[in-house]
């Protein structure tokens, strides 16, 4: 197995023709929200990833291996809803309060102008439905918000030189917002931005890939 210890965020500082002969590795969020998992790149090559805890991986950004390879992330697509406002009935401002709602329940949520995407739940789709918003099952890429405070958005990723011009992201913790209100049932709660783990935490289990841990 090929052990990978380093990540470039983004490929950032390498060349274009080293990002266009590296391999690939396709994966989708379950797997690429740890830190330590296994995987199979483009070139039947068995890849074990043992990043820093609390690092999320994202499409894009570039692995470098034991013996100075390079493996490129490609973020699979994957099941998710696709959730955007419905023009008759209500306006882009509903996405708001949708996302709102969603944070309340820490949900990870990819953030666009015009939709929101979030893994399958049915529970939530009726209660997106219930708000006028229109609803669909898709296959898509899924890259959720990262922390308030993560560089760039990208799971609070920071770049650090090897030496050699490339630049490496490591995850560290930081603090959380907070803003106060109620939930779709009426309850008083607290809606609470994104881990920095690049993902939040639902109070459902997810499964998870038997090659991660």
């Amino acid at each position: 197995m090929l052990h990978c210890s380093k990540l470039i965020s983004q490929g950032r500082g390498l060349a274009p023709v080293l990002l266009k002969r590296a391999a690939e590795v396709s994966l989708d969020w379950d797997v690429r929200q740890k830190s330590r998992f296994d995987a199979l790149d483009s070139q039947g090559r068995d890849i074990g990833v043992f990043l820093p805890r609390g690092t999320a991986v994202r499409g894009g950004d570039v692995l470098v291996a034991e013996d100075g390879s390079l493996i490129r992330v490609v973020a699979a697509p994957q099941a998710v809803l696709h959730i955007s406002h419905c023009p008759q009935h209500g306006t882009v401002f509903d996405l708001t309060r949708a996302a709102y709602h969603l944070g309340n329940r820490h949900v990870p949520i990819e953030l666009k102008p015009d939709h929101l995407k979030i893994e399958p739940d049915h529970v939530l789709a009726d209660m997106l439905r219930a708000m006028h918003l229109i609803v669909r099952a898709d296959t898509l890429a899924f890259e959720p918000e990262g922390g308030a405070y993560s560089a760039h958005g990208h799971g609070h990723g920071h770049d650090h030189s090897d030496g050699h011009g490339a630049e490496h992201g490591h995850a560290h913790g930081d603090g959380h917002d907070h803003a106060s209100g109620s939930d779709a049932h009426g309850h008083e709660g607290h809606a609470h931005a994104t881990h920095g783990d690049g993902h939040a935490h639902s109070g459902h289990d997810h499964n998870h890939k038997p090659h991660a841990y």
